[in-house]
């Protein structure tokens, strides 16, 4: 199966199992009405990504059952624990398989990054070599765009709860720095307090 169109792909992170949120799968946390993993699969097709891998740990079924992902390739990690390198790498595995170019890597609990913030770090998408990143106020943050000739080391190097970071950091002097602090807010949904940024 190869990418027709030769556009990155929108890779989602939606595996976590939500330790300190009580044990909730974060993909399942409700937002403005829908669960947070469909709320982000809409926000990168909104930024231009035609096709979305999603990859899925804790409460997959459920999270099969009860959210609209129609159109998507879901993707089971079932190492899913070992923390997000696991997700990172499978879902790698699978993009590996479809000939896209890139991957636009978001995280399913950061909510306060929107559509115009992923367009902006999608625009930077060049060839199979690109990498880019969204900083706020300079720092580096997500989502990350990834060439697809940087896929193997990152796999090789993404462990525990570490996904491109280590790579990109090695990288830095090729990584695009994209500012989207004025367009998005880059919080995580990880404690019971960081609900309150929920809608």
């Amino acid at each position: 199966m190869t990418d027709n169109h030769g556009r990155p792909a929108g890779l989602l992170l939606a595996a976590g199992g939500g330790r300190r949120l009580g044990g909730r799968p974060k993909a399942l946390l409700s937002h403005r009405g829908r669960p947070l993993v469909e709320h982000a699969v809409g926000v990168l097709r909104a930024a231009g990504c035609d096709r979305v891998h999603v990859v899925l740990g804790a409460g997959a079924d459920a999270v099969r059952e009860r959210a609209d992902l129609s159109g998507c390739v879901l993707v089971d990690n079932p190492d899913w624990a070992e923390g997000m390198g696991s997700s990172l790498r499978a879902g790698i595995d699978s993009l590996a398989r479809t000939g896209a170019p890139a991957a636009l890597v978001a995280l399913v609990d950061q909510p306060g990054i929107g559509a115009e913030a992923m367009a902006r770090v999608l625009a930077a998408y060049r060839d199979e070599t690109s990498l880019a990143s969204a900083a706020y106020d300079g720092v580096r943050g997500h989502p990350v765009l990834l060439g697809a000739a940087h896929w193997a080391g990152i796999a090789a190097a993404a462990t525990g709860d570490r996904g491109a970071r280590d790579y990109l950091r090695a990288h830095a002097d090729a990584v695009t720095l994209v500012e989207c602090g004025d367009v998005a807010r880059p919080y995580d949904i990880d404690t019971e307090a960081d609900l309150t940024h929920l809608e």
